[in-house]
């Protein structure tokens, strides 16, 4: 059986824990932009350049798959690192089509804005005919509904995991784990550091928008979350694989990928994942292209290099995420990849996951999860 090595879950755990703290500082990135344009993308000219220059998250591709796209290519592939989606926005707003960045991979809810505010350039989609392999799923996101700027790079979502010898009934909706961590997980409750996701579990669990910003439902959200689950609240972690192995925790808050990566780590025969009821949110990080690009032809080889079928199911390997490929999950199986099923949304769930947004409502959610800090004793 193949397991993914640690390292190859870093990545994703250092930079989601970073998007939960800095959201607030993206919108006002974003909104700070006004009405500024920036310089159109540079003309194709039909040769093939030199260089490329991507600016993506920090260990994100599979070094074997760059040494490849150079190799076919005979292109130099420049790879600078980001933190978080804000990191990027800043550098891109301060330069105004300038940056010298060709790829750039926002997250998917950072991406309306940015079209918005002319960061992105559109798509040549026949410079790209490897977009035939996305699955449906992936395509017309509501911050792009006709995938005129972005392509799914990697997807996840967001659900629970909890120690089945502690937690002994069902478990499949959000409304189950809140009342489970009011009862048998009381004090052994791990919610994941991110005010989106923490007003996301009330949300979900009553039926509502997880993207409102209606003040009435917030305000019920955060009375809830502030009197009723805080105080039932241990620990606020994006990184529940060391809680999993440790057995600190008999409920957690957790990605996907990371939940896996801990169950695996750990007792994994009693540790059960829940893609919970109704829905949950679904992040998806992005290939685009800058505005200003100066290497239209490598961007779009590029993209169109790492949407091939193999190329993709390396990254599958290499960061333990989807690629949003047709029959990437069928491969994995077949390769007898580790609890791909945790690597891999079930379709159904997939259908019923609710992309997360960047609204005017944020600050009133990071206030919501500063309360139940405070509250929880964090």
């Amino acid at each position: 059986m193949r397991v993914l090595a640690p390292r190859a879950a870093v990545p994703r755990l250092s930079r989601r824990a970073l998007l939960g703290g800095a959201s607030v500082v993206g919108l006002g990135a974003l909104t700070g932009c006004g009405d500024r344009t920036y310089a159109p993308t540079a003309a194709v000219d039909g040769r093939k350049e030199s260089r490329l220059n991507v600016y993506s998250w920090g260990d994100y591709d599979d070094p074997a798959n760059v040494r490849r796209f150079q190799d076919r290519e005979g292109v130099t592939v420049q790879m600078d690192a980001f933190a978080s989606n804000e990191e990027m926005i800043a550098k891109l707003g301060t330069a105004r089509g300038t940056s010298g960045y060709d790829i750039v991979v926002p997250t998917g809810s950072y991406v309306q804005q940015m079209i918005a505010n002319g960061m992105l350039a559109k798509l040549d989609h026949d410079k790209i005919p490897n977009l035939a392999h996305l699955e449906d799923s992936v395509r017309g996101r509501s911050w792009d509904p006709h995938d005129e700027y972005v392509v799914a790079k990697t997807i996840g979502t967001t659900g629970y995991v909890y120690d089945t010898r502690r937690i002994t009934r069902p478990m499949t909706s959000w409304a189950d784990f809140i009342a489970a961590a009011q009862a048998e997980a009381r004090g052994a409750t791990s919610v994941l550091d991110d005010p989106w996701e923490v007003c996301a579990i009330h949300l979900a669990a009553n039926g509502q928008d997880l993207n409102t910003t209606d003040p009435d439902i917030l305000a019920a959200a955060r009375e809830f979350l502030v009197n009723d689950l805080a105080p039932c609240i241990r620990n606020f972690s994006s990184d529940p694989s060391q809680n999993i192995v440790q057995r600190d925790f008999a409920l957690m808050q957790a990605y996907n990928g990371d939940a896996r990566l801990g169950i695996e780590e750990g007792d994994y025969e009693h540790w059960e994942f829940v893609y919970p009821a109704p829905t949950a949110n679904l992040w998806m990080d992005t290939w685009a292209i800058a505005a200003g690009c100066q290497h239209p032809d490598n961007a779009h080889a590029w993209i169109d290099f790492m949407l091939d079928p193999a190329v993709a199911y390396r990254d599958v390997e290499y960061i333990g995420y989807p690629t949003g490929l047709r029959g990437q999950r069928e491969l994995a199986e077949s390769r007898d990849l580790s609890h791909a099923g945790l690597v891999f949304p079930p379709d159904d769930v997939m259908a019923r996951l609710t992309p997360g947004l960047v609204t005017e409502s944020q600050s009133t959610l990071v206030d919501i999860l500063n309360e139940v800090k405070a509250v929880a004793g964090a």
